[in-house]
């Protein structure tokens, strides 16, 4: 039985260095290279893994079976549907594209060529280690806060693609789906892109109300979720958590393996999934659906929903 699958990270940037740790590290990878246009810098990252630099896309992919896209997010679609044409399974940093259609290619493609793909949104590993995705109730109520310093990584794409992507991850896996209404203001200040986000979004059992900013003059990532029977508030930088409900939540979730390194469960997962056909924990539909919000909230495209 095969126990190692032919890893390759596209991207020698600060993620794809952060991804080229974790590939080193799986003992069910093996790790052959790292593509980037600069080959200088893909020659830096490769070196301290003793594996191949590319600065030609396609002779990469001919070694691999599966490739880590941690390029610039607005270069996500297209190298991931590149490597999903050559039939390599894909893990995708957040967000899966910055084109609707190109994500909506990115689904198709996974399931004409039953290929495995699977977004970066990781805060799903901390919600599980919560224990949030078992629970007997949907929310009434959410409110999340991800406001970041301002730095030149990421602002090739909005703050809502960049940041509040994963917050809107985990409103549709919480509240079982994607809502009726969606509503957004936004605000551009130093890129070329909104820079500040509020997403206002309707269910027919209540609401969820998101705000992201990279204009801070500190890092807060926090969630407040109101549930029939209690409240919870998640602080996912200091890793705590308080709340009221009668559940049995693990609010030592900071000591949990994969949400003290998210990263590395979401390598772990995704290797898994290529040798053992365990379902990924988020599919290029789930990054479909995060896009889609964001392009919405951006005032990019009009709410439908129709996935």
């Amino acid at each position: 039985m095969k126990n190692k699958v032919k890893v390759a990270v596209i991207g020698a940037g600060v993620f794809g260095g952060y991804h080229a740790n974790k590939c080193a590290e799986n003992s069910h990878a093996e790790f052959i290279g790292i593509f980037d246009p600069d080959i200088g810098r893909a020659k830096s990252q490769a070196a301290k893994h003793g594996v191949q630099a590319f600065d030609n896309y396609k002779a990469m992919l001919d070694k691999c079976e599966a490739v880590v896209v941690a390029s610039p997010a607005d270069t996500h679609g297209t190298m991931a549907i590149t490597a999903l044409e050559f039939g390599k399974h894909c893990l995708i940093e957040k967000p899966v594209a910055s084109k609707l259609k190109d994500a909506a290619r990115i689904v198709e493609l996974a399931t004409e060529k039953d290929l495995f793909v699977q977004v970066g949104h990781q805060e799903r590993f901390v919600a599980k280690a919560i224990g949030l995705n078992t629970l007997p109730e949907n929310p009434t109520r959410i409110m999340s806060r991800r406001m970041s310093k301002y730095s030149e990584r990421g602002t090739d794409v909005s703050v809502s693609l960049d940041l509040m992507t994963h917050d809107l991850d985990l409103v549709v896996m919480l509240m079982g789906g994607l809502p009726q209404q969606v509503k957004g203001q936004t605000r551009i200040e130093k890129s070329q892109f909104p820079d500040f986000s509020q997403g206002e979004l309707k269910y027919a059992q209540g609401s969820a109300l998101l705000t992201a900013s990279r204009l801070e003059d500190d890092f807060s990532r926090t969630m407040d979720i109101t549930y029939p029977s209690g409240e919870v508030h998640i602080d996912f930088n200091a890793k705590t958590l308080s709340h009221t409900t009668p559940f049995d939540l693990n609010a030592e979730f900071g000591s949990d393996p994969s949400a003290k390194d998210s990263l590395g469960a979401a390598s772990e997962a995704f290797i898994s999934a290529i040798l053992d056909g365990t379902p990924v924990p988020v599919t290029a539909q789930d990054g479909y659906n995060a896009l889609k919000l964001a392009l919405a909230i951006d005032g990019e495209i009009s709410w439908e929903n129709d996935v």
